[in-house]
């Protein structure tokens, strides 16, 4: 971060921003549910395998988020991802961008905006990334026990989700802040 800093002008405001993707698709997780005591409710479950990938990133300080939903999980649409979350970060911000390390996060192909500076979180710690927790809340209230009969469903589903996040502000903020990364 000191880095970062140092490579900006001074007084240059900075959005902290996590980012990950999430895999939504006909063969989808299955959660937890309430139900009356003694009953078992059902929860539908497919063996297809179209899906589609929710690339997300949150600035839980500022509440806002920036996503799109793509058919792969590469290079080329992370590359997508970044030109999306660039163009979230406040006029005359910055943005560090912390998530894993993936190989299309950190190739040297990515096309990095000049705003935007990424900060690779040690490996094996989903725990310090709270898109992570943003992906089960959507699993939870949105995404999981459902059956979808297409590619365009899965995508209709995916946008109608991310959606519902995005007019929660409040909802990313109390899911994505935390102390260790707002207090730099």
């Amino acid at each position: 971060m000191d880095k970062v800093r140092a490579s900006l002008p001074r007084g240059t405001p900075v959005e902290i921003w996590f980012a990950d993707e999430a895999r939504i698709g006909q063969k989808n997780k299955i959660t937890r549910r309430w139900a009356k005591r003694g009953t078992r409710p059902s929860a539908p479950q497919d063996q297809r395998t179209k899906s589609a990938y929710i690339f997300g990133a949150i600035c839980p300080q500022e509440g806002k988020a920036a996503g799109l939903i793509l058919p792969f999980c590469n290079t080329d649409t992370m590359n997508l991802h970044l030109a999306e979350i660039s163009l979230a970060v406040a006029p005359g911000a910055h943005a560090v961008l912390l998530m894993d390390q993936a190989g299309w996060h950190l190739t040297p192909k990515l096309v990095l905006p000049p705003n935007i500076s990424i900060v690779p979180i040690p490996s094996k710690s989903p725990e310090l990334n709270p898109q992570e927790n943003i992906w089960q809340y959507m699993r939870d209230n949105w995404l999981s026990n459902r059956v979808f009969g297409s590619y365009e469903e899965i995508v209709d589903h995916c946008t109608y989700a991310w959606n519902q996040l995005v007019d929660r502000p409040w909802k990313i903020m109390s899911i994505g802040l935390r102390d260790w990364a707002h207090g730099l």
